[in-house]
This record gives C-alpha cells, sequence and structure tokens, in this order.
C-alpha cells in the first residue's frame, strides 16, 4: 500500500505552483533588464531558437497538411452540401484556433525539445559544469535558463501560425480537389478573419505562451536537479516530460474556462 497521503499530495502540488509562478516571475523580470542580454546570452537564445523553431518547420508542416485535409477540408466540404458556408468560419476557429493548434504545438515542442533541454542540462549537471560556472562568476539562470525558456517559448509561438496558415492552406487546396462548389480562397479565409474575436486572440496567445514557458522551466529545473550517475537521466527526463503535459493541459482546460464559460 503507498504511504502518500492526500495532504501530501495537495501540499506537493500547491509548492510545484509555487515554484512555476516564481520562476515565471524571474524568467519575465530578469529579460526585460538591459544589462542581462550579453553576447552570450543573444547567442543562446538563437541556437535555442534555431533548434526548437528552424529545425521543427518540416515536422510541423507534414502535420498542419494533415490537419487541414482531415479538419480543414472535410469541414468546408460538408458545410457545403449541407447549405451552411457561413458556420465554417466559427467552426474552425473553435476546433482549431482555440483549442486544437496550441495544444498539438505544445505537445509537439514537449516531446522534440523537452527531452533534449532536459538531457543536455541533466548532463551538464552530472559533470560538474553547473559549478563550474558557478565558480566563475555567472550565473547558470541567466545563461543555461533564460535562453532555453524564451527560445523555446518564441518558437512555439512561431510554429502555431505557421501551423494555423499549413491548416487552412492545405485544407482549401485539398477541399478543391473533392468538390467543384467550394467558393473562392478569399471569401474562406474572410469568413475564418470575421469569426475571430478579441478574446479569441486572448485565448490563443495565453493557451500557446503560458505552456510553453512551462514546459521549459520544468525541463531547466529537471535537468539541472539531477545528480549522480547518467543512469538517473531516463527517470527524470520522463518526470520533466510527464509534468510538462500535465502543467500543458492544466493551462488549457483553466484558460478555455475562464475565458469561454
Amino acid at each position: 500500500m503507498s504511504d502518500t497521503h492526500p495532504a501530501n499530495d495537495s501540499l506537493n502540488i500547491w509548492q510545484e505552483l509555487n515554484y512555476l509562478a516564481a520562476m515565471l516571475w524571474a524568467i519575465l523580470a530578469t529579460s526585460a533588464q538591459r544589462q542581462t542580454w550579453v553576447r552570450t546570452v543573444r547567442s543562446e537564445l538563437v541556437l535555442q531558437i534555431y533548434s526548437s523553431g528552424v529545425q521543427a518547420i518540416r515536422f510541423v508542416l507534414y502535420v498542419s497538411i494533415a490537419i487541414g485535409i482531415s479538419v480543414v477540408a472535410q469541414s468546408l466540404v460538408w458545410m457545403q452540401k449541407i447549405g451552411q458556408p457561413k458556420l465554417l468560419g466559427p467552426l474552425l476557429v473553435t476546433v482549431l484556433i482555440r483549442e486544437a493548434v496550441p495544444v498539438l504545438t505544445n505537445l509537439l515542442a514537449i516531446g522534440r525539445n523537452g527531452t533534449t533541454m532536459t538531457g543536455e542540462l541533466g548532463q551538464m549537471s552530472i559533470s560538474g559544469e553547473i559549478r563550474v560556472l558557478d565558480s566563475q562568476g555567472l550565473d547558470p539562470f541567466i545563461y543555461l535558463v533564460l535562453p532555453r525558456v524564451l527560445g523555446l517559448t518564441i518558437s512555439v509561438f512561431c510554429l502555431n501560425l505557421f501551423f494555423l496558415i499549413g491548416s487552412f492552406v492545405s485544407g482549401y487546396l485539398f477541399s478543391t480537389l473533392l468538390t467543384p462548389q467550394v467558393g473562392d480562397a478569399a471569401s474562406f479565409f474572410q469568413s475564418i478573419l470575421d469569426s475571430i474575436d478579441g478574446l479569441d486572440l486572448v485565448n490563443f496567445l495565453i493557451k500557446t505562451l503560458l505552456p510553453a514557458l512551462f514546459t521549459g522551466i520544468i525541463c531547466c529545473h529537471t535537468g539541472l536537479s539531477v545528480r549522480g550517475s547518467a543512469a538517473k537521466l531516463p527517470a527524470a527526463i520522463k518526470r520533466a516530460l510527464a509534468n510538462s503535459v500535465r502543467a500543458l493541459f492544466l493551462t488549457s482546460s483553466l484558460v478555455s474556462l475562464l475565458t469561454y464559460i
């Protein structure tokens, strides 16, 4: 029988939330200071954007095309068949912009970048590189954590936009192959733009940025907390990914409840 007490579980969750909030505030406050962005930190930020964003474009393109064909194209065709083309914009905004795309892109980032980030920092912690930075008077938070978290967040935001554009364009093009009755492209994209309001934009931004920030914080913290031998890295990576996914769905659910209910 497990010795875990419900009260202890609640305390641990509360401590985790406090830690995430404190780290989030520290990252936002530190990033706003001009002296933070020395050349080394800027270089790390660029490298993180390249590895998290640029190198993921091809894979995101494949997934966005698949979503465009399976969701956008079929919705467009069926709305035309039942004679309700005006419902297409609100449907796609609800399914893709409000819910699916921010969650899918963050899941891709967790699976692709969370593993690398946790393993990299975990190896640095085990090998003693973190202690070397401290001994040289360099803050590991500024030189290691800050550029990785912000780089991942910027990448996820850009990939989200790329995902949306790829889904809508591929979905419309594929729908023209399924039925000749599909309207012109201008009307299709205008119906989507007309269905987006300010609350949708706020929802999209929060669901995009906040989980990405949490993923970066969780993976960096877990990697830097690894001690002992490299045999502990797989368990640390698994724990970081699980906590990142949990933070993603919890954040998305809370944002949906607060903005639409």
